[in-house]
C-alpha cells in the first residue's frame, strides 16, 4: 500500500482513526456511566468483571489477529473487528442484567483488539518508518481525545437521558468507518506458504489469561501469596514452556521468537512495558487523589483531569513530526521519559494543602511526558524488523504495554493499600475504636470508612454523617481526617513508584541502539539485523525522500 498517492493515504487514515475513535471513545465512555447503569441493572459484586473481561479478550484478540493479519492482509480483519464491536456495543445497550453486559462487553474486546491491532498495523502498511511518526503521533492524539469527551459525554447522557444510549451514541461512526474502509482500503492476496499456528495461539492464550487474571485479582480479591493466584501464576507459567516449545517447532510461528533476538525489539517492549506500568499507575490512581484527598465531586475531577489528558494529546503529534522531521527518536523518548518521571515525583509531593492549580501543572507534566515517549516505541520496534513480521511486531508492543499497565496497576494497588493500612493504624483516634463497638448500628455506618474508595463520594459521606448521632458527629470527622491523611501518604508512595519505574525506562532506553528509519517499506532488511553495511542504501533512500 505505501505505492498509493498521498491523497489516497491521507483518506485512508482518516477510516483508520475513524474505526479507532469509534472504539475508543467506546471504552472510555463506560466509565462514568457505570455507577447508573448497575444502580439499574445491579450486580455491584459484579462491577469489576466489566472492565476486566474487555481487557482479557481485546488482549488477546489482539496478539493473535498480529499474525493473521500478516497472512491474510489488515483489511478482512479491521472489518470483522469493527463488525464485532458493533455488534457487542449495540447488544451492551439491550442488557437486562450485569451478567449480560459482561458478556456483551467480552464481545466489545474481541472485536477492540482487532481494531487496534491492525489500526497501528496498517500505518507501517501505508507509510515508510520515516514518515510514521507523525501519524503514530495522531493516532496516539486520537486516544487521548477520546480520554477527553468519553467520559464528560458517559455522565452527560446518562444524567439527561436512558444509560442504554451511552452505547448506542456511537454505532453511526462505526458504520461509517465501516463503509469507509470496506471502499478504500486495498485489498490483498493471501500469502503463499503460510499457515495459522492454531497450537501456538491457544497456549499463548493460555499464558496471557491467567497472568492478567492474576495481577487483576491479586491483593483485591485474593492475597497475593493464596492458592487462587499461585495456581493462576502457575497455569501461566506451564503453558509458556509449552508454548515456547511448539514455537520452535512451529512452522509459520504466531509470535515468532526469532524476534527476540533482535536486540531492540526485545529492549523497546520491555520499556513498553515499564511505561504501561507508569501510565496506567497516573490515569487510574491520580483520581484518587483529586477527589478522595482533595475532596474534588467526580464531575469536577474529570476538567481537572483534561489538561492532563489535552497536554498528553499534543505533545504526542508534536513528538511524531518531530521524529518524522529530523529521523532521531531516541533523544524525543528520553526527553519524554525524563519528564514524565519528574511529573511523578511532582504528583508524589502532594498533600492535603496542594492546590488545584498546583495539581493540574503536575499532571500536565505527566501528560508532556506521556505523548512524547507513547509513540515512540512502537516506530522503533516496526523500524527494527523484517516488513513480514509488521502485524505480529505491532501487536507485540501492545500487548507488552497493557501487560505493563494490568502488572502496574496491581502493584501500585497493592503499595496503597499497604501503606495505608501502616498509617491508619498509627493515626486511629485513640479510644475510637471501642466507643464506636459500643453501637452496633454506629459501626455498620462506620464500616464504609473502611474503603479509601469511600473517600471518592464526598455526597455518601455527608449523608451517612447525617445519619449518625451528634455525639458520633466529631468521631466521624476525624476517622475522615485520617482517611484523606492515610490515603495522601498512600498515594505518594505509589506516585513515588511510577517515579522509580520511569527512571529504569529512561536508563534502559540509553541501551537502546538507534538505527536509521528506513525510507521505504521495500527494504527487506532492517539495519538492526546486519549493521552498517545497510547505511548506505539508507541513505540512498533519504535522498529520494527528500527530493
Amino acid at each position: 500500500m505505501e505505492h498509493l498517492d498521498k491523497k489516497s493515504k491521507i483518506t485512508i487514515m482518516v477510516a483508520i482513526m475513524s474505526a479507532l475513535l469509534f472504539v475508543a471513545l467506546n471504552q472510555t465512555i463506560v466509565g462514568t456511566a457505570l455507577p447508573k447503569i448497575i444502580a439499574d441493572l445491579g450486580g455491584m459484586e459484579y462491577f469489576s468483571w466489566v472492565f476486566t473481561i474487555f481487557m482479557l479478550t481485546s488482549s488477546v484478540t489482539a496478539v493473535l489477529v498480529g499474525k493473521l493479519s500478516d497472512i491474510y492482509g489488515r483489511k478482512p480483519f479491521i472489518l470483522l473487528g469493527i463488525g464485532i464491536f458493533m455488534a457487542g456495543t449495540f447488544m451492551c445497550g439491550t442488557s437486562d442484567s450485569i451478567i449480560q453486559l459482561i458478556i456483551y462487553r467480552g464481545i466489545q474486546g474481541f472485536g477492540g483488539g482487532m481494531v487496534m491491532s491492525t489500526s497501528f498495523t496498517a500505518v507501517g502498511d501505508l507509510f515508510s518508518p520515516r514518515e510514521r511518526g507523525r501519524w503514530q503521533g495522531i493516532m496516539g492524539g486520537v486516544f487521548g481525545l477520546a480520554s477527553v469527551f468519553g467520559p464528560t459525554l458517559g455522565g452527560y447522557i446518562v444524567d439527561n437521558a436512558d444509560w442504554h444510549w451511552v452505547f448506542w451514541i456511537f454505532l453511526p461512526v462505526g458504520i461509517v468507518a465501516f463503509i469507509l474502509i470496506m471502499r478504500l482500503f486495498p485489498s490483498v492476496t493471501k500469502k503463499e506458504g503460510e499457515s495459522v499456528d492454531y497450537f501456538g495461539s491457544v497456549f499463548l492464550t493460555l499464558t496471557i489469561l491467567p497472568m492478567l487474571l492474576a495481577f487483576s485479582w491479586a491483593g483485591k480479591e485474593y492475597d497475593w501469596t493464596s492458592p487462587q493466584i499461585i495456581g493462576l501464576f502457575s497455569a501461566s507459567v506451564v503453558a509458556l514452556l509449552i508454548f515456547i516449545s511448539i514455537e520452535r517447532k512451529a512452522k509459520s510461528p504466531v509470535l515468532p521468537l526469532e524476534l527476540f533476538k533482535n536486540d531492540i525489539f526485545s529492549l523497546s517492549n520491555i520499556i513498553g512495558f515499564i511505561l504501561g506500568m507508569g501510565m496506567f499507575g497516573a490515569i487510574m490512581y491520580t483520581p484518587f487523589f483529586i477527589q478522595g484527598v482533595m475532596g474534588t465531586s467526580a464531575t469536577k475531577s474529570g476538567f481537572i483531569m483534561m489538561p492532563m489528558t489535552l497536554a498528553m494529546v499534543t505533545a504526542s503529534a508534536l513528538g511524531g513530526q518531530l521524529i518524522t522531521k529530523t529521523g532521531k527518536y531516541k533523544i524525543i523518548a528520553i526527553i519524554g521519559l525524563l519528564v514524565m518521571a519528574s511529573g511523578m515525583f511532582s504528583l508524589s509531593r502532594m498533600d492535603m494543602d496542594t492546590s488545584t492549580l498546583v495539581a493540574i501543572l503536575n499532571m500536565i507534566t505527566v501528560g508532556l511526558g506521556l505523548g512524547m515517549s507513547f509513540p515512540v516505541f512502537t516506530l522503533t520496534i516496526q523500524n527494527a524488523v523484517n516488513y513480514k513480521f509488521l502485524g505480529v511486531a505491532t501487536s507485540s508492543a501492545q500487548l507488552f504495554r497493557q501487560l505493563g499497565g494490568t502488572v502496574g496497576v496491581s502493584i501500585m494497588g497493592t503499595v496503597m493499600a499497604s501503606s495505608m493500612k501502616d498509617e491508619m493504624a498509627q493515626m486511629a483516634p485513640k479510644g475510637g475504636t471501642e466507643a464506636i463497638a459500643q453501637n452496633p448500628q454506629v459501626a455498620e455506618k462506620f464500616k464504609a470508612l473502611q474503603d479509601p474508595q469511600a473517600l471518592m463520594d464526598a455526597d455518601k459521606l455527608e449523608a451517612i454523617r447525617q445519619t449518625l448521632p451528634e455525639q458520633m458527629t466529631g468521631m466521624f470527622d476525624q476517622i475522615v481526617m485520617v482517611l484523606r491523611t492515610s490515603l495522601s501518604h498512600a498515594l505518594n508512595d505509589v506516585f513515588l513508584t511510577g517515579m522509580f519505574l520511569l527512571t529504569a525506562a529512561v536508563i534502559l532506553t540509553f541501551f537502546l541502539r538507534e538505527i536509521p528509519l528506513r525510507m521505504s517499506n521495500k527494504e527487506e532488511e532492517p539495519i538492526a539485523e546486519h549493521g552498517d553495511e545497510k547505511v548506505l542504501k539508507q541513505e540512498k533512500f533519504k535522498e529520494q525522500y527528500q527530493r
